[in-house]
């Protein structure tokens, strides 16, 4: 089940509910709980309705302008087929996201390796596992087809394989391309393969940038800016007039100020509170 980012953001907050889609048939089941860029998303209900029995209500559930603009939405793509209401949640972090700071111990690193010399074993191209860590290391935050290319492999399959040690918690991925975790880190260190990124200078401190998709995160590192310290440096006006920034970008961008007791230059609240933070 594809969700858009903003839907996603507005899932985690809270301030939808419910979602409705034109399926064939029913494609996620009640109790399933899907990873998604926000965290876990968790179906609670799947019914298929008439579209006539749609209220205010329902538009309002699913994040919709009104109920025109979700009956318009609805019939814009495959209005023959059926129309189902999905009941959601967010329930809660991705749990790969703590594995992937966990540092195992010996003995797991030695199941983990095993692991990855089964999935090398079993890959009719042959052995990816480790150069794939390896590359991932060596060019973080590049697009797929880019790392795929250097692997000289198809990015379909590519993607595929890099899913597969993400969900060991070895790799993270971002809005653009990849990082190796902490865990990944410990299984290369541990099996003393030469990590291109161990000669490299610490980066600057400071809190990274949240999610906000590739075309805006893409905009911002072009200018330089990585952290949010240095997006409290800009104005709102700046950032938004960054090719690819858009309300949903400047929103969440908004939020992860607020919450770290930062705001964009501009903000009237961002010289109260920088001065609170000398005090």
């Amino acid at each position: 089940m594809q969700m858009r980012p903003a839907e996603l953001a507005a899932i985690r907050a809270g301030d939808v509910d419910v979602a409705f889609r034109r399926w064939e048939r029913p494609r996620v089941r009640v109790g399933t709980r899907m990873r998604t860029a926000v965290g876990l998303v968790e179906v609670m209900s799947v019914d298929r309705v008439p579209v006539s029995s749609l209220t205010a209500s329902d538009a309002r559930r699913a994040g919709a302008a009104s109920l025109a603009a979700l009956r318009q939405e609805l019939d814009g793509l495959h209005p023959e087929r059926p129309v189902y209401r999905i009941g959601l949640r967010y329930a809660g972090a991705d749990p790969r996201q703590a594995l992937r700071e966990s540092v195992p111990d010996a003995a797991e690193i030695d199941a983990i390796g095993a692991w990855l010399d089964r999935l090398d074993r079993a890959s009719p191209t042959g052995t990816w596992t480790r150069a794939t860590l390896l590359l991932i290391d060596e060019l973080p935050a590049t697009r797929a087809p880019d790392l795929a290319q250097r692997m000289g492999r198809d990015t379909p399959s590519f993607k595929q394989n890099v899913r597969k040690l993400k969900e060991r918690g070895l790799t993270e991925s971002l809005d653009i391309g990849y990082r190796l975790s902490p865990r990944g880190a410990a299984v290369l260190d541990h099996e003393g393969h030469p990590r291109p990124s161990r000669g490299r200078v610490a980066p600057e401190p400071g809190i990274p940038l949240p999610h906000l998709g590739a075309a805006a995160t893409r905009a911002l590192t072009a200018q330089g800016v990585v952290r949010l310290e240095q997006v409290a440096g800009l104005s709102a006006a700046e950032v938004q007039a960054l090719h690819g920034v858009g309300p949903y970008a400047l929103g969440r961008l908004r939020a992860a100020l607020d919450a770290a007791g930062l705001a964009f230059r501009d903000d009237p609240g961002a010289a109260r509170r920088g001065a609170a933070a000398k005090r």
